[in-house]
């Protein structure tokens, strides 16, 4: 309990602290560069606290849930890209949309954490239903090739217009305003709820994915808490250039077909977390050579016309 407890402190620090010092409420590239890559640190460092805490196993099945839940969060920045364009977010008021719709995401994780963990330990069968979870997902994955998403059509968007009747226009950084005397939403709040909506649909795929490495909740809420702290940082970072990594979803998908059948075989292949996370780093540097090489090949094409 005491674990859980300073891990969610420290998560709650971390939000406000990229929230205040993260390089401004539009940062430069080199900002958004050097605090991706100290929540990415912070992320691997982790793995170093629970091994230097006499837990080897678990720092190893972390370092490997980890990897799985930031590369399939990689896939939320093209949805995170889409919902700020739906709504017109202003510059100025993206981080603080993207940080505090991760922070209420990471607190809805950790309920889904909760319940597909006891959903594990009573039923053993739940196992095998998961696992063919992932393989439809990895199939639809791998055939949307990054489809855009409509966020108007949603169950978060229709039922928060039933809760608070949404303005049309800004009012500053304000989630709330007034107009005639009626109480609003404005679409900064409706941005951030998108955000925090769209991500736990995609924890839906990851999650599971992750309990095929360890049935650890803790271990599997610090993976999935750590993923996100530096996805704010990782948007601005990649911002722009989402487009070239057009096989990005391959390799997603290739991941979570190996972990489905993981899951699947679960009574009869144990395979050691080396191959996990031989398959993980392989999947995404694949996806990301072929991608830079298809972007040389369509350059040179497009300089090869009259």
């Amino acid at each position: 309990m005491l674990a859980w407890a300073a891990l969610s402190v420290f998560v709650l620090l971390a939000i406000v602290a990229d929230l205040r010092f993260g390089g401004g409420t539009a940062p430069s590239m080199r900002a958004a560069i050097a605090w991706s890559l100290v929540w990415t640190a912070a992320g691997v460092a982790f793995a170093g606290v629970l091994a230097a805490a006499g837990d080897g196993r678990a720092a190893g099945e972390y370092l490997a849930g980890y990897l799985i839940e930031k590369s399939l969060s990689l896939d939320n920045l093209f949805v995170f890209a889409v919902l700020l364009t739906f709504f017109a977010v202003p510059a100025a008021q993206r981080r603080m949309v993207l940080l505090w719709g991760i922070g209420l995401a990471i607190v809805l994780r950790a309920g889904f954490i909760l319940a597909g963990a006891a959903a594990l330990d009573a039923f053993h069968g739940a196992t095998y239903v998961l696992g063919a979870l992932l393989i439809a997902t990895a199939i639809k994955i791998a055939r949307s090739g990054g489809d855009e998403v409509d966020p108007e059509g949603t169950l978060a968007m229709r039922l928060l217009r039933r809760v608070v009747p949404l303005s049309d226009a800004y009012d500053r950084d304000r989630l709330l305003t007034r107009r005639a005397g009626r109480r609003l939403a404005t679409p900064l709040l409706a941005a951030l709820v998108m955000v925090a909506a769209f991500d736990v649909m995609f924890a839906i795929d990851s999650i599971p994915a992750i309990f095929a490495v360890t049935r650890d909740t803790f271990v599997v809420f610090a993976a999935n808490a750590f993923s996100l702290l530096g996805m704010v940082s990782l948007f601005f970072v990649l911002d722009g250039l989402l487009d070239r990594f057009r096989h990005l979803h391959l390799g997603l998908a290739a991941i979570l077909g190996y972990v489905a059948m993981k899951m699947l075989l679960v009574d009869v292949w144990h395979p050691p977390l080396a191959l996990s996370l031989g398959v993980i780093v392989g999947s995404l540097a694949v996806a990301m050579a072929t991608s830079a090489m298809a972007e040389r090949r369509d350059g040179r094409a497009s300089a090869a016309r009259p």
